[in-house]
């Protein structure tokens, strides 16, 4: 039977930009509130943590939330294809309110132990493994292609607002309320997120006929809709590579960009004044980079940009552990941020504009895995190479292997080639 081809959102009129959209824009607010909101909770529950436990306790607590959220995060994007991104996005949002003001409520009348921290960080992984990949497969059905890039740089900017805000927000809950003001105020973003969510109007995505698409997809259960997913990706001659050109950049940008930075500054006798300059030298050109797609929209030749600002990055990456003062290793940050803010943008434009949409919101997850679920595994080996080797040969292998993933992406053809959809 052959499927019905519907046309995609936004073809029959034309298109609104991203940034004019009041349906896009309100997507963003809930994003932007929800990001604010991890970044409080993440707070709180080290502190909390901090304040009843062992620093071997601590460590565990902060550490075991990442570990249902990479063995669960592929059954999440099957969730999201299977019962539509939307309704997981606002369910996983909902428990995610219930489980942190549940927590602030009990602060308040006892001090929990490591134990019930533990409890928590467990769950709110769970719930992120089902959020994160239907949070990513919801742009294509909020906006027309051609503004997809738009969006990406706008969740960007989001990001980058969460990093700048969250953090010293948390901070001063944490200080002036205790850990369970801190808890209290996440939960109520994440309540906010999830009002302006159901406020979202979701437009249904194109039925489009494929030859790789299984038909009986429908009756299929769990694990075959998984393993198609995965065949899916592995035989598709853009997103194959490109999640190649993904897992690649983040293994050799986390690791050097979060920890390794952080033991160079002590290394050098920057200090942590002088790693900040690095890190908002970074965020600074990360959001100049989001804010060009956000307001550009489209960039031609996509793919051979995607490529080439990863293997610039991956210098830039190199650099950093080289340069002799402070103000040159800020300028390689500023270019570390611009060329992985311009990457990443892309990189998630391709893959929502390459994806069938029946397979979207696995393909999210896949890509999700590697940069929030595998990557961060990376810091104990980051850390313990330092230890043996020294600050410099760790940044020289970690660029050379996020340069390996954009030098692979050149060498595919139909990457290097790929477009987005005029807008």
């Amino acid at each position: 039977m052959r499927a019905t081809v519907i046309p995609p959102v936004g073809e029959s009129a034309p298109e609104r930009p991203a940034h004019r959209d009041a349906n896009v824009l309100r997507w963003i607010a809930a994003y932007t509130m929800s990001m604010v909101g991890d970044s409080v909770y993440f707070m709180a529950l080290a502190w909390a943590a901090t304040r009843s436990g062992s620093p071997t306790q601590v460590g565990v607590v902060l550490a075991v939330g990442a570990v249902p959220r990479a063995l669960l995060m592929l059954g999440g994007g099957v969730l999201a294809d299977r019962w539509g991104p939307r309704r997981v996005v606002i369910g996983s949002d909902a428990a995610r309110c219930l489980v942190i003001l549940t927590v602030a409520a009990a602060l308040l009348v006892t001090a929990p132990g490591p134990g019930l921290l533990i409890a928590v960080a467990l769950v709110f992984g769970v719930v992120d493994a089902l959020f994160l990949p239907a949070v990513g497969a919801l742009p294509p059905r909020i906006t027309a292609p051609g503004q997809l890039a738009r969006v990406q740089g706008l969740r960007g900017l989001a990001a980058r607002v969460a990093n700048v805000t969250g953090g010293p927000l948390g901070g001063l809950l944490v200080a002036f309320g205790g850990p369970a003001a801190a808890f209290a105020v996440a939960g109520a973003l994440f309540a906010g997120s999830l009002a302006l969510l159901v406020a979202v109007r979701i437009a249904p995505l194109p039925v489009r006929t494929t030859t790789e698409a299984p038909a009986e997809a429908a009756e299929a259960g769990p694990w075959r809709e998984l393993t198609d997913g995965v065949r899916y990706i592995r035989h598709h001659r853009v997103l194959g590579p490109l999640m190649l050109v993904i897992a690649l950049s983040e293994l050799g940008f986390v690791g050097p960009l979060n920890l390794g930075l952080v033991l160079l500054a002590q290394e050098r006798g920057w200090g942590a004044g002088g790693m900040g300059w690095v890190v908002g030298a970074f965020g600074i050109g990360a959001g100049a980079a989001s804010l060009l797609l956000a307001v550009r929209g489209r960039l031609p030749r996509a793919g051979l940009v995607l490529c080439l600002s990863v293997v610039g990055g991956s210098l830039a990456i190199g650099a950093v552990a080289f340069v002799p003062t402070v103000v040159l290793a800020a300028v390689a940050g500023l270019f570390v941020g611009l060329l992985a803010g311009l990457g990443g943008g892309l990189c998630g434009a391709l893959t929502q504009t390459a994806s069938e949409p029946g397979y979207l919101g696995r393909v999210t997850s896949v890509s999700t895995l590697f940069t929030l679920g595998i990557a961060p595994l990376s810091y104990p080996v980051t850390g313990a190479a330092v230890g043996l080797w020294g600050t410099g040969p760790v940044f020289v292998v970690s660029a050379a292997v996020c340069g390996a993933g954009g030098a692979l992406g050149l060498a595919f053809t139909a990457l290097r080639r790929a477009e987005l959809p005029g807008g």
